[in-house]
This record gives C-alpha cells, sequence and structure tokens, in this order.
C-alpha cells in the first residue's frame, strides 16, 4: 500500500483564540494547535483572508508530522491555486532538503500533492494598521532589525512563537509589549520521532514561524512582517539528490520571495513580507550589532538554547560552530574585552575548537548544518583578525593562518573583506521603508 500524508482542514476558534490543526500519517493521527493571545478581532478571524491563511498555515506546520515517514504522496483536503502548490512543493522538498540529505532519502521531483484546484481570486484585502510584527529569535540579527526600525520611528511589536531564554530577555530589554503565540506539537508525534522505523530531522522552523505570524498579523491587524534574514542564508550547506540542501531554506530570498507572493494573494495584497536585513552580510550585521551594548548579557545566537526541553544552562554553550561563527564575526569589531564577557570564554584561545572553525572556514569538510554564514566570509572575517594586535596570536588564529593564505591568498582574502561591507541590492524591502531605514545603518 502506497503511504500517504493527509492534512485535514483546520479551525480556529474567535472565543478561545485556539486553532487546530490534523494531520494523518497513514492510520496515524495528530492533532497541534496554536493559542494566540486574548484581544484579537474575532470578525477579521472570519474573513476570507484569515481562513485562507488558516489553510496555508496547515500546510507548512505539517512538516514535524511528514517527516515521521517522508511518504512521496500528500493529500490536502482544501483547494489550492497553481502558486500555492508550489509553495507547497517547496516547503516539503527544499524546506526539508537538510532532513533529506542527513537521512539518505531521495524525495526531490518524487512528491505529489494531491489537491483540489482553488480558482486564484483574490480575496478582499482586509483593513490593516500601518505597523509590522517584528519576529525576536533572541539573536543579533532580529535585534540589530529593531536597533534600525527604532531609529527610523517605525512602528512595529515583537513577535514570537513559544519564547524562552534570550528571546524573553530580548524582548525585556526592547521594553515594547509584545504578542506570544504558543504552539504545542502533538506529543505522540514527538514520541514516535525517537523510535525505530520513523525519521526525525530539521523542519524549516522559520516557514513554519512566518505563517504563524501571518494569522497573528490578520487577528491582531499588522500589514508587515518584518523578518532579520541577512544575505548568507541563500548559501547551501551540500549537494544531494541532484540539488542544493541549505539548512537555512526558510531564511533564503527565493523562499522569501514565495512566501510574499503566496501572503500576498492570501490577503489581496494587504500583508507584506520582507527581511529588513537582506542587503547585509554577517560581518556587517555583527557591526551593526557592536553599536550598542543593552543587548549584551541577554542575546544568544546559540541553538543549544532552543532545544524541545527549553532553555537551561549559560546562553552560549562555546562548543557549537554558531557559537564559533558569532564570536568570529564580532572579533574584528568588537572589544576584546567586551566579547569575552559576553561569550564567558575566549573561543580563540581553545585548540580544540580548530576543527569547528575549520569547517567554517572552508578549509575542512563541509559547511556545518547551522544557521551561519557564507565560507568565504568566515575565512575574510579570520583573515582580518590576522592582522589585528588583541587576536594575531591566539591559538586559533595562528594555527589556521597558512592554510588560510595557501587556501585563499591575501589578496583574495582582502577583497572578500571588503565587498562584506557593500551592501546588496538584492532585497525585497518597500522603497519608503528602505529609505526610512538605510541612513541608520551607516
Amino acid at each position: 500500500m502506497t503511504e500517504t500524508f493527509a492534512i485535514e482542514p483546520p479551525a480556529f476558534d474567535p472565543a478561545t483564540g485556539i486553532a487546530r490543526f490534523g494531520y494523518r500519517v497513514n492510520e496515524l493521527r495528530f492533532t497541534e494547535t496554536l493559542a494566540f493571545p486574548p484581544g484579537g478581532d474575532a470578525e477579521a478571524a472570519r474573513s476570507p483572508a484569515f481562513l485562507k491563511l488558516l489553510s496555508l498555515a496547515a500546510l507548512v506546520l505539517g512538516v514535524s508530522y511528514y517527516k515521521l515517514r517522508a511518504p512521496t504522496r500528500i493529500e490536502v483536503a482544501f483547494p489550492l491555486t497553481a502558486r500555492e502548490r508550489a509553495f507547497a512543493l517547496d516547503v516539503y522538498e527544499n524546506g526539508l532538503g537538510e532532513f533529506y540529505a542527513r537521512n539518505s532519502l531521495k524525495r526531490f521531483g518524487l512528491i505529489e500533492i494531491e489537491a483540489a484546484e482553488a480558482s486564484g481570486e483574490r480575496p478582499a484585502p482586509p483593513v490593516l494598521a500601518g505597523r509590522a510584527l517584528l519576529p525576536i529569535g533572541g539573536g543579533k540579527d532580529s535585534l540589530v532589525s529593531e536597533q534600525l526600525l527604532e531609529a527610523a520611528g517605525l512602528d512595529f511589536t515583537p513577535f514570537a512563537v513559544n519564547p524562552k531564554g534570550p528571546i524573553l530577555g530580548s524582548i525585556d530589554r526592547i521594553g515594547r509589549p509584545a504578542l506570544y503565540v504558543q504552539r504545542t506539537l502533538d506529543p505522540e508525534m514527538i514520541r514516535l520521532g525517537k523510535e525505530p522505523g520513523y525519521y526525525n530531522g530539521h523542519v524549516p522552523s522559520t516557514a513554519i514561524n512566518s505563517m504563524i505570524a501571518a494569522l497573528t498579523a490578520l487577528l491582531f491587524s499588522y500589514n508587515a512582517i518584518i523578518l532579520s534574514n541577512e544575505r548568507s542564508a541563500s548559501e547551501g550547506n551540500v549537494e544531494f539528490d541532484g540539488r542544493e540542501a541549505n539548512h537555512q531554506h526558510s531564511k533564503s530570498l527565493d523562499f522569501e520571495r514565495l512566501i510574499a507572493e503566496v501572503l500576498g494573494d492570501a490577503t489581496g495584497g494587504a500583508l507584506g513580507y520582507f527581511s529588513l536585513l537582506r542587503p547585509y552580510s554577517e560581518a556587517r550585521i555583527a557591526a551593526l550589532f557592536a553599536r550598542v551594548r543593552r543587548f549584551d548579557q541577554v542575546f544568544s545566537s546559540c541553538n543549544e538554547n532552543f532545544k524541545l526541553a527549553g532553555h537551561a544552562g549559560p546562553l552560549w554553550c562555546g562548543k557549537c560552530p554558531k557559537c564559533h561563527f558569532v564570536f568570529l564575526i564580532f572579533a574584528p569589531v568588537m572589544d576584546k574585552a567586551r566579547l569575552i564577557s559576553i561569550f564567558g570564554q575566549d573561543l580563540l584561545a581553545q585548540p580544540n575548537h580548530e576543527r569547528s572553525f575549520r569547517e567554517l572556514t572552508g578549509l575542512a569538510g563541509q559547511k556545518p548544518w547551522e544557521c551561519v554564514g557564507e565560507i568565504e566570509e568566515a575565512a575574510a572575517c579570520l583573515h582580518a583578525l590576522t592582522r589585528h594586535p588583541d587576536w594575531a596570536d591566539e591559538p586559533i588564529v595562528s594555527m589556521l593562518k597558512p592554510d588560510l593564505l595557501t587556501q585563499y591568498g591575501s589578496q583574495r582574502l582582502d577583497d572578500a573583506l571588503a565587498e562584506l561591507m557593500i551592501d546588496s541590492p538584492e532585497h525585497l524591502i518597500p522603497r519608503d521603508i528602505f529609505e526610512r531605514v538605510a541612513p541608520h545603518a551607516l
């Protein structure tokens, strides 16, 4: 019998603010819930635009259940337009690219989505207030977006799904009222993911949280969702099954275009979606972050803080590639004592981290399965440290310097470092917002 993943019609109760999403993997049934904060507009919840977004959210949230068996047949119990079908296919193929690669599953070009054809007619646009939801992830990127929006005088509200640890600490420092949504995964799915015969792995969390943000935007009247994805998110990790697998696919510019179009169609053009940091490199973002100190002791980009079990322990583990990369890009632009104070240790003084820094800079292995910058970007930042009086004699810097120069050459690394500070014109930021924000990023 052909294995099947089924996505059932979702439901939302305006009285309780609870949305329910049903899924079936062969004969196994699952239910996921979203609990929205009180005060949502019940009339907005009955609008065609919201109901369309609810269906699209069901599509995207379903990846968490689909991956248990990853069948090639997906049955959708509600109509889809051609663009929505293409969007869903991108989520289930490229969004799960890392999952397939790490589980050696070949699915590209094989997945079939069975759904009735929707007309494609746009619903009437809801009237939304001219303000933005700003998802806060607890790391440096969304806090740089916060700084730029604040400086430009743009109205925004911090937003998070299942906030904890660095997210709550960062939002407390932002000092604005926030909107939080509680996402509850079916516990049976979590249990099965650890059992023999079932798969587990990475899902496109940015895509998931973006759909939850879109529902929140309509319930509470926001006309934009502003992400904080940088240009390096578009670089993949490995070639697998005939295409590039990218840990950060749902942060990439290609995905941003897809989801922006789908959200625009679903809301009659009323809801915008773009990344404020898309023109910038990770190194440029690090330089912008370094200009203020108020988040130094509350932010964290370490993924050890975002496991299902919740936040526990220090903000930075100091052992993972994400910690190493963030330390590396801050080192050229931040006072040494300040950086060590943030991390609680000097990560460039520990020779046991050598392999991780070699992978980050392209001197060994593959790009880590983490939200880290481009390989040449990391190499250029390390090269800058070889000439920095505070860092040149650190064990990691001195150990990698000879191989770095042999592989890349000094001129190429100098050119790369200069290019990192040049903003890319490839972005989807509306012109009026770009013109208000750009002066504050100089």
